[in-house]
């Protein structure tokens, strides 16, 4: 009868213990799903690197589809919302059209995702760890996710124009786009060294290389380069790419600083940490060229504060089943 009793409350305390961790109400928890769905993490893993091996480009594009979510209205999966008769969606406001990629990636390890565990991982989630890993598989650093994450309920393009900084930033408008999210300087240049990976089109950075006066903080020869990559006469090709770091694209590296020293940031919101931005951030990008470690130590930091803006917990929001739309019935 005692080791009868003893299950049994050993079996209730499971209870109420997998409960709280579907529901929570306080912050974020690494092992959410420990209990939910104890294989997430390994799925998200197995789909990013089939991902990144068909296409090396995709750890860039994945790592900025998280940037891109938590900077408006906070890190709930928004960015994933195809456009409804109710509302337009933030894949086609100006920072994100024609610019964000991987939302196949996103589908398909939501698809797993549901076949072993129905109901139970976020898309906020899955876009959390997908950053993470995508970071891992090019050298980059580990970090543990916090998860618990839900998902909006609508998205906003007028929001995503609003929130995200376009790549013809100056740095004062820089700066406070991340302070409006709780990011100090230090953030803004910790997080930019994410762009050690990945493409962007000629369309956004046209600007400082063509005209009479092209922006005269690019390298010579880079500027050379740059304008024979992206024009062809008097033509700019807008969606021509080109590597956002130069030397190492393919590699989570502290590289990105160095070029920004030498000139070779490809974007003016690059470029200006160093050239034209303050004290702060010109010093920082010098710490960065001599500390690969430190840069990797506060990137990991600063991940962690940026998926921590503004999460919908509790009974806020719900999961998505399918990560472009909203559920029939919220009440997830």
């Amino acid at each position: 009868m005692a080791t009868a009793l003893r299950v049994f409350f050993v079996l209730a305390l499971m209870s109420v213990w997998v409960s709280t961790r579907a529901n929570p109400q306080g912050p974020l928890q690494s092992d959410y799903y420990l209990w939910t769905c104890p294989r997430a993490e390994a799925i998200i893993a197995a789909g990013v690197q089939r991902a990144v091996a068909q296409e090396a480009r995709m750890a860039g594009s994945l790592l900025r589809l998280h940037f891109h979510d938590c900077f408006v209205n906070g890190c709930d999966g928004s960015v994933l919302l195809d456009d409804t008769p109710t509302f337009e969606g933030e894949k086609t406001a100006a920072p994100n059209n024609n610019s964000i990629r991987g939302f196949e990636v996103i589908d398909a390890i939501k698809e797993e995702l549901e076949s072993a565990c129905p109901g139970k991982v976020s898309c906020a989630d899955i876009l959390a760890v997908v950053a993470r890993d995508s970071v891992v598989l090019t050298g980059g650093p580990s970090w543990e996710v916090l998860l618990g994450r839900r998902d909006s309920l609508t998205a906003s393009k007028a929001d995503a124009n609003n929130s995200i900084p376009p790549p013809t930033s100056d740095i004062s408008t820089l700066i406070q786009s991340f302070k409006n999210l709780g990011l100090t300087q230090k953030d803004l240049v910790t997080l930019s060294g994410a762009h050690t990976i990945g493409k962007a089109r000629c369309a956004s950075f046209s600007g400082r290389i063509m005209g009479i006066e092209p922006d005269g903080t690019i390298q010579t020869e880079y500027l050379t380069s740059l304008q024979q990559l992206c024009s062809q006469g008097f033509v700019i090709n807008n969606d021509t790419l080109a590597s956002l770091d130069l030397e190492t694209p393919e590699t989570f590296d502290n590289q990105y600083y160095a070029n920004l020293r030498s000139g070779e940031g490809l974007l003016k919101t690059d470029q200006l940490l160093y050239s034209n931005g303050t004290e702060t951030t010109r010093d920082l990008v010098q710490f960065y060229i001599k500390g690969q470690q430190e840069f990797f130590v506060q990137f990991k930091k600063s991940m962690v504060k940026m998926g921590n803006i503004k999460p919908l917990t509790g009974t806020n929001g719900e999961i998505r089943s399918n990560c472009r739309s909203i559920n029939s019935h919220t009440s997830a």
